[in-house]
């Protein structure tokens, strides 16, 4: 009769071999986007490749579609030119303090008075937007 011995292998992890999360920034999040963009069914492909799960990049995708996943690091204006000023008769004429609406990219909306200083403004939306 033969005598088989059986010793399973028991790996022994220290703390400091445990694999951790891997945080992605913005970049390499917005570089997976746009490859599972680029053919049909590329989502689950995709994911796969960079070693994350389908949900994640559904997740990441849905950011970029809703605008939070931007490069950018700051509030963009668009340049703006006033035509000279038009004697007009109309009541739309005597308003000249009307309110703003500012919809940013996180989805909340900013109403303001056209009155208010720019430099404030430019320092509430960074703050308004969670930066």
């Amino acid at each position: 009769m033969v005598d088989l011995k059986f010793t399973p292998e028991i790996e022994i992890l220290a703390a400091g071999d445990v694999p951790r999360r891997r945080h992605w920034n913005d970049v390499d999040k917005l570089q997976v986007v746009k490859e599972s963009y680029l053919g049909h069914r590329q989502v689950t492909a995709t994911a796969r490749r960079h070693g994350i799960s389908r949900s994640l990049l559904t997740t990441w995708r849905r950011q970029y579609r809703n605008g939070e996943l931007d490069l950018e690091t700051g509030p963009a204006f668009v340049p703006l030119t006033l035509a000279p000023d038009v004697s007009d008769p109309s009541p739309r004429a005597a308003a000249k303090n009307v309110q703003l609406e500012i919809v940013l990219r996180n989805g909340r909306r900013l109403l303001v008075s056209s009155a208010v200083d720019p430099d404030a403004l430019a320092r509430l939306l960074p703050v308004l937007e969670g930066r």
